[in-house]
């Protein structure tokens, strides 16, 4: 799982499986080609890297950990009186597996998936889903790539960004990203600064 998701600030948070678990190799080589190379990658190349992401990620899957702090950051925001809905890009069966690896099903209060919805990251859809799920209202992204910041500002949530997803803090906050932290447990510690208080 890559990154972490949306929190509703107004007592939902939501948060994208990327933050609970992490598969690097298949995700970070199409990630990295996706930047360097743009539209012309896109257009000459795309269909078949993403085909190759797929193949290579699920040969991996098993390899996937949970982030350090991934279940303490949903309980801490669940001890707030946050609601939290996981919003990931990942297919449903996927999704099925990052929720028992971190032993998450019954300590969030929904998730959506690429099954859910028409169009994923960076489009909004995923957000205003999860968004929905949550009983709608104010909410917080947090996330760890410039998809999730453009999808949040394009669903009208900020994002608060961690250093899990293969951006800089500078490209985070170019993005647009309201706060950067290392990691889910520097997060969590600061959980106070943010509009999750």
């Amino acid at each position: 799982m890559r990154s972490p998701g949306t929190a509703h600030s107004d007592s939902t948070a939501s948060c994208c499986p990327s933050g609970a678990c992490t598969a690097r190799s298949a995700w970070a080589a199409t990630s990295s080609s996706r930047r360097s190379g743009g539209a012309e990658v896109e257009e000459r190349s795309g269909d078949a890297i993403r085909a190759a992401e797929k193949q290579l990620y699920l040969e991996l899957i098993e390899e996937t950990e949970p982030l350090p702090g991934a279940r303490a950051f949903v309980r801490e925001l669940k001890d707030r009186g946050h609601r939290v809905v996981l919003a990931s890009s990942a297919p449903a069966n996927q999704l099925e597996y990052y929720l028992e690896k971190l032993q998450a099903r019954e300590l969030v209060d929904g998730w959506t998936t690429s099954d859910d919805v028409e169009a994923t990251k960076p489009e909004p859809d995923l957000v205003v889903a999860a968004r929905a799920k949550a009983g709608g209202g104010e909410a917080v992204l947090v996330g760890d790539t410039n998809w999730d910041v453009e999808a949040g500002a394009r669903a009208g949530v900020p994002t608060i960004c961690v250093l899990t997803g293969g951006f800089s803090d500078q490209e985070l906050r170019e993005a647009g990203a309201i706060a950067v932290y290392e990691s889910l447990e520097q997060l969590t510690r600061r959980l106070d600064e943010t509009p999750l208080a």
